[in-house]
């Protein structure tokens, strides 16, 4: 989520993809791309989820770079449980400030479930793990996030906070609200502000507006406009993926039903 990326192999990070799409889509998918944030929700169990930017556009002054590609695994592998495995196929411009996907390696849990699981009330859920070294370094970070998301006939809200510890043991601060539009329609609006601090470092506030076009339950397109201040100088972002979702037995008995039907979310 944060900045701090190492480069993985862009084959590698194809082969992988590739292998994942040939797999049947059966599971539903609820796109949370193309925030910085998330939501308080989880895969179901035995269900997996690729998020995917193959790239977007960048511009700080009067540099324009490409960026991305951007992938993101979430995999539930038990109740109220996710994993979630992200990696940039590239490291993020300079100046750029905080990009979507970080190299990390989280779990999510559910803490109460609400709204996203199908029950009434607030949904409430962390996400922590280590942040992975830069490409030939050794040092690793930690992030601990607590998010909570409740849903109305309006729309839907997602508040994170997210304290954190960079690789180069800094903290940092990431404080984020997500607004999207109805859920029942097939392309709805979204909006996100953020603010990113890290002491003594850097400090980002950003705005995105968007949308999310529902496709069916086990696809989603996504595109997003970004406007931020890193330190005072302006940055402008594009962003464009797809997210889809699919059945993985791995940790499931054979045979066995997913926990629910609510669609699990976006990382």
């Amino acid at each position: 989520m944060r900045a701090g990326r190492h480069v993985l192999s862009p084959i590698g990070t194809a082969l992988f993809i590739s292998l994942l799409l040939t797999l049947e889509w059966t599971a539903p998918a609820s796109a949370y791309r193309p925030f910085d944030g998330t939501d308080a929700a989880v895969a179901d169990l035995g269900e997996a989820k690729i998020q995917l930017q193959p790239a977007g556009e960048l511009s700080a002054g009067s540099r324009n770079v490409l960026t991305g590609p951007y992938a993101v695994f979430d995999y539930g592998f038990a109740e109220r449980w996710e994993l979630v495995v992200e990696g940039a196929g590239q490291a993020p411009p300079a100046g750029g400030g905080p990009t979507p996907v970080s190299d990390e390696a989280m779990l999510k849990y559910v803490v109460q479930p609400g709204v996203l699981q199908g029950k009434p009330g607030p949904s409430i859920a962390a996400e922590f793990g280590p942040l992975l070294p830069n490409i030939g370094g050794s040092s690793m970070g930690f992030e601990w996030e607590g998010i909570v998301s409740q849903r109305w006939e309006w729309g839907t809200v997602h508040l994170n906070v997210d304290p954190e510890l960079t690789r180069d043991h800094h903290g940092a601060l990431f404080l984020d609200a997500i607004i999207e539009g109805p859920r029942t329609w097939s392309v709805r609006p979204v909006l996100e502000i953020y603010s990113d601090s890290v002491v003594s470092q850097s400090q980002t506030y950003s705005a995105l507006v968007g949308a999310i076009w529902q496709v069916r339950d086990n696809l989603a397109f996504d595109m997003g406009l970004r406007y931020a201040l890193v330190n005072g100088r302006p940055v402008n972002e594009l962003r464009a993926g797809v997210t889809f979702g699919f059945p993985l037995s791995l940790g499931r008995p054979n045979g066995a039903e997913p926990s629910s039907a609510v669609p699990f979310s976006h990382r």
